[in-house]
């Protein structure tokens, strides 16, 4: 009996749809374990098909498809060490998530998935059929057991493979980021090892899909919890590994183990690969957006140049005549650090044409939201005429805590086609381009350096649309109201909890108000990437009619 086992972890970016693109890349990475010796070669859950893939699996032609690219998989690897690759399987007419075990040119074991999330981002209850509990497949006389993703969070499909013979587990994950994610991950994967007494092999995808980035960071651990190997997170990495036999069973042997950065630069990062995955993967290869001298089109605009690079990103300042000289000097100065393309197209113009056009309409009205919102509509048809004329993405800036009470202008500063900081609350902002002046990292496209000038960091943020105005005129401060958006949205909690806590309640039902009535901007707003297990979206789905509200 064979005293060692390899293992090559490949935690690599595969895309929804692009079928024979993951085989090509499974294929590249079965080569490499090839190379290297390997007894078996493992990628994530879903990785033929990609992952989140929703309704789209539950066509028969894609299934069809899926399937056909496994069964050439097989054929192609049959001389070299086993593949493991997650895809769906369809059997008695029931669909299923399933991990197949190609060994000999041929299937030769696969496993279904067990507990199906159906929370936050996932709705597998309404796509996937549940499999029974099973037993481990065999690799070269090795007994793995593989609890697919949810699986493994769960203590019944682990302990069932331990009382049937597994001597490791190998956990397949499509695992998205959230923030601070990893030690929930840890938590529940020192749990099964403690369970079961077994070495776990945690391997997860990387690469954004829509609103979600999943970021890798697979490691081992070995019975009593100790971290054997660590892989880097967001990154495309491919490690290969030696188990052990001991006189206690299999043991993996010490390899890298690499430092996970804070939640910050996590964050950061999250925002970045997400534009530069729905930019790479739906065919875009540049950007425009609306440059106003405001923090939140200062970070996203770093951001796009981040995940671009400066020369892919244009910033367009569209002023008016409520535009200040200071935002005007800070959306040029910002755009001239990071070297980005900037435009200068005054509205005054177009807005004076709209004006007179309805002039007899609006006879005898007070000036007043109309007018100020005809300003950002006008933005928002003239930085699309632009999308169209240059084949440029136009990306929306609008931050959660706008997102969340709607002080934002349907059709105006919300059209665009993806929103980096979405799930990013306006004091978060405020630290993140601290963070981002005081950092640089190799996958930073932008220059290092303060990108963003300090000046449109410290001063009071305003949508300059009438004279002298300021967001608190409309809105709580702030502080004020981040905190109770979390606690309202991210929490749960109630108006009454909110007031035990300390915070006014007119306030409280106002934001709560602000809140509810916004519903139907949320459900018209582009995608974003998702930071928080309560993103507005996938997360969090509210009616649009709704007139219940928390009187407690």
């Amino acid at each position: 009996m064979t005293d060692r086992f390899r293992l090559t972890l490949a935690q690599l970016n595969p895309t929804v749809g692009a079928l024979s693109e993951n085989a090509a890349k499974a294929r590249a990475a079965w080569a490499e374990g090839k190379d290297a010796g390997s007894d078996m070669v493992a990628l994530t859950e879903m990785f033929i098909t990609g992952y989140n893939t929703q309704d789209l699996v539950m066509k028969p032609a894609f299934q069809q498809a899926a399937r056909a690219e496994i069964e050439q998989l097989a054929l192609d690897c049959a001389d070299g060490p086993a593949l493991g690759i997650g895809g769906p399987h369809v059997q008695d007419g029931k669909l299923y998530n399933a991990y197949f075990i190609l060994k000999g040119g041929k299937i030769s074991s696969r496993v279904l998935k067990h507990h199906l999330p159906n929370e936050t981002v996932f709705d597998e209850v309404r796509i996937f059929d549940a499999g029974p509990l099973g037993g481990p497949y065999s690799v070269n006389n090795t007994r793995i057991g593989s609890p697919i993703c949810e699986d493994s969070w769960h203590e019944d499909v682990a302990e069932t493979l331990a009382e049937t013979g597994a001597e490791f587990l190998l956990v397949p994950n499509g695992s998205p980021y959230f923030r601070n994610k990893m030690d929930v991950r840890m938590a529940h994967m020192v749990a099964r090892v403690v369970e079961t007494e077994l070495p776990l092999i945690y391997l997860n995808m990387v690469g954004g899909q829509d609103d979600q980035v999943f970021d890798g960071g697979s490691f081992i651990l070995n019975p009593g919890g100790e971290l054997a190997l660590q892989m880097p997170v967001f990154d495309e990495a491919i490690t290969h590994v030696d188990f052990l036999r001991t006189d206690d069973g299999w043991r993996a042997e010490k390899a890298d183990l690499a430092t996970l950065p804070d939640e910050w630069e996590q964050d950061y990062r999250c925002m970045v690969e997400s534009l530069r995955d729905y930019m790479g993967k739906t065919g875009f290869k540049k950007v425009l957006l609306g440059m106003s001298g405001g923090i939140d089109s200062a970070i996203v605009a770093t951001i796009a140049a981040d995940a671009l690079g400066s020369e892919n990103v244009r910033c367009v300042m569209l002023p008016s005549e409520y535009t200040s000289q200071g935002s005007l000097e800070d959306a040029k100065d910002c755009a001239n650090r990071l070297g980005c393309h900037y435009d200068f197209v005054p509205i005054k113009e177009g807005r004076d044409a709209i004006t007179n056009t309805l002039s007899d309409l609006f006879a005898g009205h007070d000036e007043g939201l109309a007018e100020e919102n005809i300003q950002s509509r006008l933005r928002g048809l003239l930085l699309m005429a632009m999308s169209n004329k240059f084949g440029e993405m136009l990306l929306t800036t609008g931050n959660k805590s706008e997102v969340a009470v709607g002080y934002a202008t349907i059709y105006g500063d919300m059209s665009g086609g993806y929103n980096p900081i979405k799930d990013l609350y306006k004091t978060r902002v405020f630290e993140q381009c601290r963070w981002r002046n005081a950092n640089h990292r190799p996958w930073m496209a932008a220059p290092a350096g303060e990108v963003i000038p300090v000046a449109i960091i410290d001063k009071p943020p305003s949508a300059e649309l009438r004279p002298d105005q300021k967001d608190s005129d409309s809105l709580p401060d702030y502080p004020v109201l981040d905190a109770i958006l979390t606690g309202l949205v991210d929490d749960e909690k109630s108006v009454a909890d909110l007031v035990v806590e300390g915070f006014d309640r007119d306030v409280v039902k106002k934001v709560e108000h602000l809140m509810y009535i916004s519903e139907y901007k949320r459900f018209q707003s582009a995608p974003g990437a998702r930071l928080t297990p309560r993103a507005f979206w996938l997360d969090r789905r509210y009616p649009i009619v709704n007139r219940w509200r928390d009187n407690s």
